[in-house]
């Protein structure tokens, strides 16, 4: 159903010199990023883990929840909570991103929900597996897509809609594709899609669909909004452009020493400094991490800690001691997998997504303390 309202048509696109609006501070305000000190944690807290809800949080009650599995399947499937919880249980380590992480680091800006770079998090993911549930419903011989509908109801750009997503065949009966009900030991939170979420690892936040309620099988390519529509790498409003999928890699940095309040500058002591971080890529391998402290005109490897085979979809940790000397500094980071670098230079899209430009942290450098 289509209804009119005041941002229906493409993305718009912050003129010159545009700052953040009201709209996009209340987006801002409902939903969060990690803080860039909690990349010390391994497994992010719940409550600093990020957040991004399109539409209001569903007020879902587990005890009258349905899941129901149709479409092009032999056998549809209604399932309560008792009846997926039973099934045999399987606990991941996956990190989230949300594809629009970088957006307001673009210029010009799209206008959405203003993300710097904290639009991520790791969590411990307890469900059970998709793929046996969609075996035993049956797959039609031509299946070709699997859609995801949660019990979050909205307008998005004019466009009335229960928020779903679609995933290849192929990605849906991947055996790490999972249906969670427990976020690090404990029941989801409601922001984190109670009473059950879809989660895939590799791929950007907008595919792990929350508070999910249908799972429908398609013998033709999904065509709702948040695959035909949003979620697409395009320069151009009238491009068809190309679908966001699996997260690019990245590297962060925890900011070292002690920030300023509102600049969020850090400051610290000249002599080594411990820098420390974590690195990802949901597409491949990260091989390497880099370093530069002089505004990347040179760089430097990085220690990357040894991959856990457990955990391939989780971040890894890096460590580089910097030798300080007074003065202004800016700290870049990049991650490198096995199809490419983090770019230096901003790849510009009109819905902002998928930039995982480096990180730049300004750093100033202050004498080593007397006494």
């Amino acid at each position: 159903m289509t209804v009119v309202d005041r941002y229906a048509g493409s993305a718009r696109i912050a003129e010159p010199g545009e700052g953040i609006g009201l709209d996009e501070l209340a987006l801002a305000t409902r939903n969060h990023g990690l803080p860039l000190e909690a990349l010390r944690y391994e497994v992010t807290p719940p409550g600093l883990h990020y957040v991004l809800t399109h539409f209001d949080i569903p007020a879902v009650d587990p005890g009258s929840w349905r899941l129901e599995i149709g479409g092009a399947v032999d056998r549809p499937v209604t399932l309560d909570l008792a009846d997926l919880t039973a099934r045999p249980a399987v606990t991941a380590r996956v990190l989230l991103e949300c594809a629009g992480n970088g957006r307001a680091r673009l210029e010009p800006r799209p206008v959405s929900q203003p993300w710097l770079l904290e639009a991520v998090g790791t969590a411990e993911w307890t469900g059970t597996p998709l793929a046996p549930l969609l075996e035993e419903a049956g797959l039609s011989p031509g299946a070709v897509d699997v859609v995801f509908t949660g019990a979050d109801h909205g307008v998005e750009r004019g466009v009335e809609q229960d928020y779903a997503r679609g995933l290849p065949v192929a990605e849906a009966l991947r055996p790490e594709a999972l249906l969670v009900w427990a976020m690090n030991g404990q029941p989801l939170p409601p922001q984190h899609g109670a009473p059950v979420r879809l989660v895939i690892p590799g791929w950007y936040g907008m595919a792990h669909v929350k508070w999910l309620t249908r799972i429908d099988v398609l013998t033709e390519p999904f065509t709702g909004y948040q695959n035909a529509t949003a979620y697409r790498l395009k320069v151009d409003a009238e491009d068809a452009g190309e679908p966001v999928t699996r997260i690019r890699p990245r590297a962060l940095v925890a900011p070292p020493g002690w920030p300023d309040f509102m600049t969020r500058e850090r400051f610290v002591r000249a002599g080594v400094v411990p820098l420390s971080g974590r690195a990802w890529s949901g597409r491949a391998p990260v091989t390497r991490v880099e370093v530069s402290t002089d505004a990347g005109s040179s760089w430097h490897e990085a220690a990357l800690a040894a991959a856990d085979p457990a955990h391939p979809f989780a971040w890894r940790a890096w460590t580089y001691d910097w030798s300080a000397s007074p003065g202004p500094a800016e700290l870049l980071v990049r991650a490198t997998d096995e199809q490419g670098a983090q770019p230096v230079e901003p790849e510009w899209n009109r819905q902002g997504m998928a930039n995982n430009l480096v990180q730049r942290v300004p750093v100033t450098v202050l004498g080593a303390a007397v006494g």
